[in-house]
């Protein structure tokens, strides 16, 4: 019923709004520490079989009932990924909002080229609309490959690692068609989630330092921490995003406040502990407190926390309200703490609205805390 040119200006500086409204994702180490906003480019990146993908689909199912239209990119992958995929998403009841756009492996170059920006043209006729779009690119290393066999082909002078000189350009372009619409243009958003796979962890390489420095951040994933079982693998450390506490809800910004640096120094202090050296009173407590943060951000696929949740587990983290629970009850107490969430279903509507934690729902949120905590122990049911 419409029409639009696939490659298409992105709108200019007085067309667009500063990213402020948040984009939860449902998973809690980046919710917490690498929060995302509407119309914001969060690249997400790391070696190959890490659980970039994963983090991407569990953000779709995340969107059920937001509102947020989701199209997935999907650039050079094998047919059964690609049918694996859909199944996810319908198994979880995310493909009534997800548009498929699939350039498979067996596609031309071009098509795998050109599959980046028909994605990109259909998040931007919903913003245009008004309505909030999330577009994700997977992933932007087969892209480039292929504008490379296509450059080749036309026998354009190669550059660094064969790719053309323009390659820059022609993902710049892309990444600048994210954006937040001002008021008068109806306030859509198109919000980017390109993935990027590094080789041996090395982030240095052409094509992730062109998207590193078009992005409004990245997000991590560290293959030693996958292989540790740390899951997701997100290295909080070197993950990071330019929007910040402004494209996050003032509740989880105040109750999530320390994480980072909680785990910077659990992380330089474990360094410390692995030879064996004496360690103070003080620095045992950095330890123990490092492992309850590093035990809480675990969280398996396709479980996506709410707001509400996510916060009473940061209330609680950061308040020391934990500290008379035995470490190998934490998950029995997160596990509560969502099975509670049906005794308080007014609080993350308020969660969302308040400029903070008020007196009304932090009173909420210790109760919640305190009733999980009593069943943990007791191993009962709510």
């Amino acid at each position: 019923s419409a029409r639009r040119p696939v490659d298409a200006a992105a709108p200019g500086p007085l067309d667009r709004e500063p990213v402020r409204e948040p984009l939860l994702t449902g998973i809690k180490a980046i919710d917490a520490a690498v929060p995302i906003g509407l119309g914001q480019r969060e690249l997400i990146l790391g070696d190959r079989e890490t659980g970039k993908s994963s983090i991407a689909i569990d953000t779709i199912i995340n969107q059920r009932h937001s509102g947020v239209v989701c199209v997935y990119v999907s650039i050079g992958s094998k047919r059964a990924s690609v049918k694996e995929t859909i199944d996810e998403l319908a198994a979880n009841e995310a493909l009534s909002h997800t548009v498929m756009v699939v350039a498979d492996a067996a596609e031309p170059a071009p098509l795998r080229y050109l599959a980046a920006y028909a994605g990109c043209t259909l998040a931007e006729w919903f913003a245009y609309q008004g309505r909030d779009a999330l577009v994700v690119y997977d992933d932007l290393t087969r892209h480039a490959e292929a504008y490379r066999d296509i450059s080749l082909l036309l026998r354009r002078p190669p550059s660094r690692e064969a790719y053309p000189g323009d390659i820059f350009f022609v993902q710049a372009r892309l990444m600048e068609r994210s954006f937040k619409l001002n008021q008068a243009l109806g306030g859509g958003s198109v919000t980017a989630l390109p993935i990027l796979e590094t080789q041996q962890g090395n982030i240095s390489g052409f094509i992730p330092t062109n998207v590193i420095s078009m992005t409004d951040g990245q997000v991590y994933l560290d293959s030693s921490l996958f292989a540790e079982g740390q899951l997701p693998a997100i290295d909080i450390g070197r993950s990071v995003s330019r929007v910040g506490g402004s494209a996050q809800f003032p509740s989880l910004r105040e109750a999530a406040s320390n994480v980072r640096i909680e785990l910077s120094q659990f992380g330089e202090v474990r360094g410390f502990a692995r030879f064996g050296t004496i360690l103070d009173e003080t620095t045992k407590a950095q330890l123990r407190r490092g492992e309850r943060v590093t035990q809480l951000l675990l969280q398996p696929e396709r479980h996506p926390v709410s707001l509400a949740v996510q916060v009473a587990l940061f209330w609680a983290l950061k308040h020391e309200l934990l500290e008379d629970l035995p470490p190998e009850l934490a998950p029995a107490f997160e596990a509560r703490v969502g099975e509670l969430q049906s005794h308080f279903p007014d609080l993350d509507a308020l969660l969302r609205s308040q400029t903070g934690l008020v007196d009304s729902a932090r009173r909420a949120v210790e109760a919640w805390i305190a009733a999980a905590k009593r069943e943990a122990v007791s191993g009962r049911g709510p």
